[in-house]
């Protein structure tokens, strides 16, 4: 059965900004005093939600410096950065692919929500969107609330809608949501990661699209 509705994550499957959360993590590090850095695979190999164990997977310590310190400061880089990383490859076709065959679409982020529109105004993109739903600040916890929010408020049918994400948290995000689920591989966690949840994985956006409208 064909969904009615698209429930899209952004940082990562939308937005290409794996390579900028590495080098944030890394210059994050550089300015709190520690040793350690990471590359593009040893950083997805660790990243994931709450963003809290994520940074204690990284090595900082909460009691040099707070989860709310460290998170400021990282917003601090990350938000002027992110005006240059691109739509993930892909992405344009498959919302156009969605739009042309009728179906609602609809960004579910942690992302705090003022950034998010920022963002997806920046890339020319908004009009896909019926509705743009992101978190009230820069803490990054769970898109459950708002997203079953939104379900109820339209009366849409859960069984009608996909989330299309890039980590396990988009997984367990669409299992609270009573929601199908394609994971892309692409973004900020590896395949052998996202196998594990048992939601079907695809290597990028084209490939969700196809399955998804298949």
């Amino acid at each position: 059965m064909r969904p009615e509705l698209i429930l899209w994550d952004w940082n990562g499957t939308l937005l290409d900004d794996v390579e900028l959360c590495v080098d944030a993590l890394n210059r994050l590090l550089a300015d709190f005093g520690y040793p350690q850095r990471y590359d593009r695979d040893q950083y997805r190999a660790i990243f994931g939600f709450p963003i809290e164990e994520y940074y204690t997977r990284a090595g900082f310590d909460f009691s040099r410096h707070s989860f709310a310190e460290l998170a400021a400061r990282y917003m601090e880089i990350y938000v002027p950065a992110s005006e240059v990383c691109p739509l993930m490859d892909g992405a344009a076709e498959a919302l156009q692919a969605f739009r042309s065959a009728g179906l609602r679409q609809v960004i579910l982020s942690a992302s705090k929500r003022d950034t998010l529109c920022q963002q997806v105004g920046q890339r020319g993109v908004t009009r896909y969107f019926d509705r743009l739903l992101g978190l009230s600040d820069i803490y990054a916890k769970s898109k459950v609330e708002i997203g079953l929010a939104y379900l109820k408020e339209e009366g849409f049918d859960p069984a009608r809608a996909v989330m299309i994400g890039d980590s396990v948290h988009d997984f367990e995000v669409a299992q609270a949501l009573g929601v199908g689920c394609v994971l892309q591989s692409g973004g900020h966690q590896p395949a052998e990661t996202l196998r594990k949840t048992g939601a079907p994985v695809v290597a990028g956006l084209r490939e969700a699209a196809a399955l998804i409208l298949e």
